[in-house]
């Protein structure tokens, strides 16, 4: 199969330093992606996971490849996949721009079937990842994340 990627962009008025604690802290991420919490201590070799809101599972774990504090951070992340768990990559870019930060995700390594598009739904990563970034760029510039929908 064909290895794709995911890329998205937006731009969050906040700074590089806020921007990576909500990045890196369990604390901040269980109030923005759907009650799961982040733990890793963000050293390159490191693991992290990210546990679900009951914490009973871990949905995603992987390697911390790249820690550039309020810059640059990359890790491995875990795909589930009927012959068992097989990793891609997921990269957090963040370029400062006056007021604002310009946050890339960049997720790689992804098979085509990971984003799929059926029965009019765009499924996987394609709709996963804007919902997350957006309830982040809302948390941190409103204190609030996006109404329930």
């Amino acid at each position: 199969m064909n290895k794709t990627s995911f890329v998205y962009t937006t731009y969050i008025a906040t700074t590089p330093e806020k921007l990576w604690v909500a990045l890196t802290n369990g604390e901040f991420t269980k109030q923005y992606f759907f009650g799961s919490e982040i733990i890793s201590d963000w050293q390159v070799g490191s693991g992290f996971k990210l546990i679900n809101k009951d914490k009973v599972k871990v949905d995603h774990y992987g390697e911390v490849l790249v820690s550039e504090p309020y810059r640059l951070l990359t890790i491995t992340w875990s795909v589930k996949d009927v012959e068992g768990d097989r990793f891609s990559k997921v990269t957090y870019e963040l370029t400062p721009m006056n007021a604002t930060v310009k946050l890339t995700l960049r997720h790689e390594d992804l098979l085509e079937k990971d984003i799929r598009k059926d029965e009019g739904k765009i499924e996987g990563f394609n709709n996963g990842w804007p919902v997350i970034l957006s309830n982040l760029k809302s948390l941190l510039e409103t204190g609030n994340i996006l109404p329930a929908f």
